[in-house]
């Protein structure tokens, strides 16, 4: 049987594997369990170059995981995170993203690969190619997309049913959020923003092309001043969250904001969401007395496939 190629094949692949096995056993299907997965599929399938080293490492600040040739040169490898990081979830995401480094892209990078808590949250291909196949190969192998949509049919989306969707998948909520991100039909928008700035931001397709987005890489942008996430709220009414009339965020729209504070990140998470329908171009330019340009087609000009 040939190999995968892509992230979501050798995700597929791992998926009908663990559920063949965890059947006819009758073991929990979730959460994944990344280090036994890597260890045992990697033996029988890669003998010559088989992971034999998983677990943390005192890395770099800012450093969230490697992928690295064992020093003694027997060929084997290990996917090791950073152990200063605290959440399981983010500790199984990122052995899951170093595994998807391993099976795509060890070959083309025989020195190993270290990986950044940005490129953890970089899902674009069109800015780094290998970061995003990482991260989509992670997020099918933890959260397989027929078990993620089962979990989320008829709910309405808050901060609770991510929570509940981190805790099935022993995924941070950050991982939990973008995996709906990418599948969802509604308006939203994820903020993580660190000491007053938003760190980085990513839009859902029907939200880029009402043409709603941050480049907050780009530029250093302050949270809004009137957001939960910068007035520090208590963690009941962030998790609960706002209703804020136009102008707090992004769009002439009423955002509905709710915040997670991780004082052990120095982090703020924020989901937002718009409402459903986009205001026309005509209302837009009514309210704000500019040209009726086609805004989705203005962001796509600029080579862009998704929100910085």
């Amino acid at each position: 049987m040939s190999l995968p190629t892509t992230p979501k094949g050798w995700a597929i692949r791992l998926t009908q594997i663990l559920s063949a096995v965890q059947g006819s056993y009758g073991l929990p299907r979730f959460p994944v369990d990344v280090a036994s997965l890597a260890q045992d599929f990697s033996r029988q399938v890669f003998p010559d170059a088989p992971i034999s080293m998983v677990g943390g490492l005192n890395l770099s600040k800012g450093v969230e995981g490697m992928l690295m040739p064992r020093p003694d040169g027997s060929g084997d490898w290990g996917i090791i995170y950073n152990e200063s990081i605290r959440s399981a979830g983010r500790r199984n995401f990122t052995l899951a993203h170093e595994l998807g480094h391993y099976l795509l892209h060890r070959q083309a990078h025989p020195g190993g690969l270290q990986c950044t808590n940005r490129n953890m949250a970089d899902w674009d291909e069109a800015r780094n190619m290998i970061e995003a196949e990482a991260n989509t190969f992670a997020s099918y192998l933890l959260m397989p997309l027929d078990d993620f949509r089962t979990q989320i049919k008829g709910r309405a989306i808050d901060i609770d049913v991510m929570t509940e969707l981190a805790n099935r998948y022993a995924v941070s909520l950050t991982a939990a959020i973008l995996k709906w991100m990418t599948i969802t039909d509604k308006r939203a928008m994820i903020v993580v923003g660190k000491e007053g700035f938003i760190d980085w931001a990513w839009s859902s397709e029907p939200l880029i092309r009402s043409g709603i987005f941050y480049a907050a890489r780009q530029t250093v942008i302050e949270l809004p001043a009137r957001s939960l996430a910068a007035r520090e709220v208590d963690a009941d009414t962030g998790r609960h969250g706002e209703r804020h009339a136009p102008g707090v965020w992004p769009g002439n729209e009423p955002v509905h904001e709710m915040t997670v504070f991780s004082p052990s990140n120095e982090m703020t998470i924020s989901l937002l969401l718009y409402p459903d329908r986009a205001p026309s171009r005509w209302e837009v330019a009514e309210l704000d007395g500019e040209p009726t340009e086609d805004t989705f087609e203005r962001f796509m000009a600029r080579g862009t496939g998704g929100c910085s």
